[in-house]
């Protein structure tokens, strides 16, 4: 026992040296877009603002298009998600519970491809979607992220621990397989459907490299684009940029707050048995 204590109390204190870690940044980060430009670089350097201000928000909310850049980003972070878990889940069912050695063949392949980083294919996934009549759309943006192998990785090892005697018993019911797939399945995969819509809005949201070569129309431009255009070539408005990139991390911890219960409290297993 009291071996046990000095452990807790190291364990405990790394923890806190870790919260700090990334935690001051963070906050120094989310203060100085209260403060004034003239005070940002004032020396000696202060965590909290003398003069309190929103100038910074209004400014990048007023100069710059910016409800049109979060309109963009919502409707191709939402409409991805959804897809994607759509598909994630269709493909992650069926290479689990479909026997073929082309299927497990096809799941090597997938998961091979979480080891390209995705410059690799801007090439080519450029000419397709310039082919398919895409380039220039907000289509064009989400159409190559629908299908990720982490989803399918994720869903395919969540179906891999449902026995299949559920599966036999709801076909001797009479359930065909859509109907198997839709109301046992999909209500089962519910914790796994939530962290993927996390990480898929997450990604699609702070997405800059593909959005800035598929896009060119500052109409269809998404969020990160938008603030990257803040970035003068010889100026830089500090203030601006603050207030816009916080404005920016407003939907994703949002998100987060609502729906990190259900994955926190998630009992993968819930209902099973082996």
């Amino acid at each position: 026992m009291d071996n046990l204590l000095p452990k807790k109390v190291w364990a405990t204190a790394a923890l806190w040296f870790m919260v700090a870690l990334y935690g001051i940044p963070v906050l120094w980060f989310l203060l100085s877009s209260f403060k004034p430009a003239g005070e940002l670089f004032s020396y000696p350097l202060t965590i909290f603002p003398k003069q309190p201000t929103i100038s910074g928000f209004t400014q990048a909310w007023t100069s710059f298009d910016f409800s049109r850049y979060f309109g963009n980003t919502l409707i191709v972070a939402v409409s991805a998600t959804l897809i994607t878990i759509v598909t994630s889940a269709t493909c992650g069912y069926a290479l689990a519970k479909y026997t073929n050695w082309w299927l497990r063949a096809f799941t090597i392949c997938i998961l091979a491809t979480t080891m390209l980083p995705g410059e690799v294919i801007l090439s080519p996934l450029f000419l397709i979607v310039r082919d398919l009549g895409l380039y220039n759309s907000l289509a064009g943006v989400v159409a190559p992220s629908v299908i990720t192998a982490t989803g399918t990785f994720l869903f395919r090892q969540f179906f891999l621990s449902v026995p299949r005697d559920l599966l036999d018993a709801a076909r001797i019911d009479g359930s065909g397989e859509l109907s198997t797939f839709i109301r046992i399945m999909l209500p089962l995969s519910r914790p796994i459907i939530m962290t993927l819509a996390i990480m898929s809005f997450q990604w699609r949201w702070n997405d800059y490299i593909w959005p800035l070569v598929i896009l060119n129309d500052p109409k269809e431009f998404t969020l990160q684009i938008g603030v990257a255009s803040i970035v003068g070539a010889e100026n830089v408005n500090w203030s601006v940029l603050l207030g816009a990139s916080v404005l920016s991390m407003i939907p994703l911890v949002v998100i987060y707050l609502i729906f990190q219960k259900y994955v926190m409290n998630a009992d993968l297993s819930a209902g099973l048995k082996d």
